[in-house]
């Protein structure tokens, strides 16, 4: 994976945790593709037009340990922590990025409620990774 494609994907991810971009419709209708989907951290499934419409949560957030794996050649799966300090909580997340129309566009999002902080997430020393070309799995070390 190209680290410039990586490294915007990372601004992309981030943009969207912003309250700036949050309470835009238009800005959130840039980075959503037409068949979004998410799952959000409360089980509630969301598509683009019920985040156009309704606008979502304004939650001071911040993103840590951005971790990408090409799916397909337009296909990238994002996966990271964020702490949420409006609720004192934290999640995993988990983003599908495809490049659409010269650009990538969020296509699924989910987010899961953990107990886990990010100390821990950082000490996790192996990540599993399968090859989707064939299916063989290996470990990795995830760098700190």
């Amino acid at each position: 994976m190209n680290e410039n494609v990586k490294a915007h994907l990372q601004q992309l991810e981030e943009s969207h945790l912003q309250s700036e971009v949050k309470s835009s419709s238009k800005k959130l209708a840039q980075i959503l593709a037409n068949d979004f989907q998410e799952i959000g951290s409360s089980g509630i499934l969301i598509n683009k037009a019920m985040c156009l419409e309704g606008g979502v949560d304004l939650d001071e957030m911040s993103l840590h340990n951005y971790q990408v794996e090409q799916l397909a050649p337009d296909v990238v799966l994002a996966t990271y922590y964020v702490m949420n300090h409006s609720k004192e909580r934290n999640t995993l997340r988990s983003s599908i990025w495809k490049y659409i129309d010269g650009r990538w566009q969020l296509s699924f999002h989910q987010g899961t409620i953990t107990n886990l902080s990010l100390e821990e997430i950082k000490k996790s020393l192996v990540r599993p990774i399968r090859n989707v070309a064939t299916s063989e799995i290996t470990e990795i070390k995830a760098s700190r």
